[in-house]
């Protein structure tokens, strides 16, 4: 990056953390700590929601996503208008009239504190460890562009986004998410038209789109319905339904966005919204991801996009055998260019048995291509055991830092530092929160003071911080981070959703019933997902439907059990 990119990225965080810290300036208690005192307004709750759920992972792995495996990605969202309908009708209200700080002190009203404590270590777990995953996107970028090992500039990210998040608590994330999610808007359509303007002339968005369907990258919808298939309408609509409504319903790090509105109207509004520009928003940035594809048809691509990795092979003993690889991968794309031309012409004359010769021959091309890359990763391997050898989510990155005009690229960069620190800063707040109220405060300090648990909030969230920080410095091993962090997140959720499911809907069931059954059932979805049974959005809808099944099941055979009891006494008596 040149000096105008630094000065744009850095001048860009300080505004956002020093507006966020005056802006929460004057916290007195926990409830402005942890609930902004239920003063925001509607479109700061939705704006809040979007930008916790849109971390660095969307903006870095989404275009990187799209370029490997196309459109289908964006199945996953089609579930979220309708989870953010169920939840505004039930679970917004209820959280709102209890006027409970995090999701699952209601648990212990409706079941006991055994329940509630499970409910909150399960989400402890899956938060922390995502958490961890959200701080090492952005690690990645300064990583590529200063060329030093990612574990430097994840504890550099990691520090800068604890700091501000402990001074500030929530009301700091939600009025910086404020300003990131402006930026952030007005960044996504710079880089849609800066990548349309970098096309050849000839090759506008249509065609461009054409190019990228006939490569099979265009599959935005897929009909069938196959357990094993990770995207499909099916998967999206029910899985992902699932999925969704534990996130938005039951994750704290969403419950505690939209328990900051002044009022219930304020939650909903913010969580209609959200379910209304989310799915456009995500299909916008896939859609990045395929035009980057469409470009490197016509401009050489890396032979791997890492570039500390590819810089470190290239300096080893094995520089030789690299200098062969990337010989051969200039002529691959050599020959793909001749065939990409063919295509072209072949589109504007309409010739479907030269269309079909084409892509025959680039999919050729591209198998040829990704043993190249097959080769050149094993020499990684064998030159560094450690080397991250997938660089997936670097491609969207260096499209950027290579080919954009000075300036915006420091714009750009800084969009998906200040997407990560928001996701990240509401992620710490709301691991703190449930620690301090249903951990601290409950079993620890029950009888503690306002300015006590204010700052065992800090201080917790201090704790967390480091945590995931720790969690970061391992998440070059899980590959796509976007399909990672939702792997994760289809582990826990449905099991944490079938308890508030059960809690709202199933009045006869209790405590023991519920817990047996959410434990049976975390047992089982951790389990198919071990031996691969199905694709992970399914496993929501298993963990929920497998506790409310289990938990009547339990209920029912104590229910016999006391009313068998009851007559042998009788009997007796």
């Amino acid at each position: 990056m040149s000096t105008t990119d630094w000065v744009v990225l850095f001048c860009t965080l300080l505004l956002i953390v020093a507006y966020g810290v005056y802006k929460s300036k004057g916290i007195r208690n926990i409830d402005g700590y942890l609930l902004g005192n239920k003063s925001l307004p509607w479109y700061h709750v939705a704006l809040s929601v979007m930008a916790t759920q849109a971390s660095a992972i969307t903006f870095l792995s989404a275009p990187g996503l799209a370029y490997s495996s196309g459109m289908s990605f964006v199945q996953f969202y089609f579930g979220l208008p309708l989870a953010m309908i169920v939840l505004s009708i039930s679970f917004v209200p209820m959280f709102h009239r209890l006027r409970v700080f995090t999701a699952y002190e209601f648990l212990e009203k409706r079941f006991d504190v055994r329940t509630r404590a499970f409910t909150a270590f399960l989400f402890l777990v899956q938060r922390g460890l995502s958490t961890g995953i959200t701080i090492y996107a952005p690690a990645i970028i300064l990583s590529s562009i200063l060329q030093i090992n990612v574990v430097y500039t994840t504890l550099f990210i990691g520090t800068l986004v604890v700091l501000y998040t402990v001074y500030g608590g929530t009301k700091a994330v939600s009025y910086t998410q404020l300003l990131q999610m402006a930026i952030i808007f007005g960044g996504l359509v710079t880089a849609g038209v800066l990548v349309i303007y970098m096309l050849p002339q000839d090759i506008g968005l249509m065609k461009a789109l054409h190019i990228a369907g006939k490569s099979g990258k265009a599959n935005a919808i897929d009909l069938s319905f196959d357990w094993n298939n990770q995207y499909t309408l099916w998967s999206g609509l029910i899985g992902g339904f699932f999925l969704q409504l534990s996130y938005f319903g039951t994750d704290q790090s969403q419950v505690g966005r939209y328990l900051t509105g002044s009022s219930i109207r304020d939650s909903r509004i913010g969580l209609l919204m959200n379910g209304l520009l989310k799915v456009p928003m995500q299909f916008s940035i896939l859609l990045i991801g395929i035009l980057v594809f469409a470009f490197y048809q016509y401009n050489t691509p890396p032979i791997f996009f890492n570039k500390y990795e590819l810089h470190k092979i290239e300096q080893s003993s094995y520089a030789a055998q690299v200098d062969e690889l990337k010989a051969e991968h200039k002529q691959i794309f050599d020959e793909k260019q001749e065939q990409i031309h063919r295509l072209t012409e072949a589109l504007d004359r309409e010739e479907e048995a030269v269309i079909s010769d084409v892509r025959e021959q680039l999919q050729q091309a591209d198998m040829r291509a990704k043993e190249i890359r097959k080769d050149l990763v094993t020499l990684m391997q064998e030159n560094d055991a450690l080397a991250d050898t997938n660089d997936n989510n670097y491609i969207f990155l260096t499209f950027v830092t290579e080919n954009f005009p000075r300036g915006l690229i420091g714009l750009l960069v800084a969009i998906v530092f200040m997407a990560s620190m928001g996701a990240t800063a509401s992620a710490i707040n709301s691991l703190a929160s449930t620690t301090v109220i249903d951990i601290y405060k409950r079993f620890v300090s029950k009888t503690g003071t306002e300015r006590g648990y204010l700052s065992a909030s800090r201080i917790f969230t201090f704790v967390w911080g480091i945590f995931c920080v720790i969690i970061a410095l391992y998440a070059s091993k899980l590959g796509n981070l976007l399909e990672a962090v939702n792997i994760l997140g289809s582990l826990f959720y449905g099991t944490i959703l079938g308890i508030f499911i059960v809690a709202f809907y199933v009045k006869r069931a209790g405590g023991r019933a519920v817990l047996a059954a959410a434990i049976l059932t975390e047992i089982m979805v951790v389990s198919f997902w071990w031996f691969d049974v199905m694709a992970f959005l399914w496993l929501n809808l298993v963990g929920c439907m497998g506790v409310v099944l289990f938990a009547l099941l339990f209920q029912g055979r104590r229910d016999y059990r006391a009313t068998q009891s009851s007559r042998k006494s009788a009997q007796t008596g």
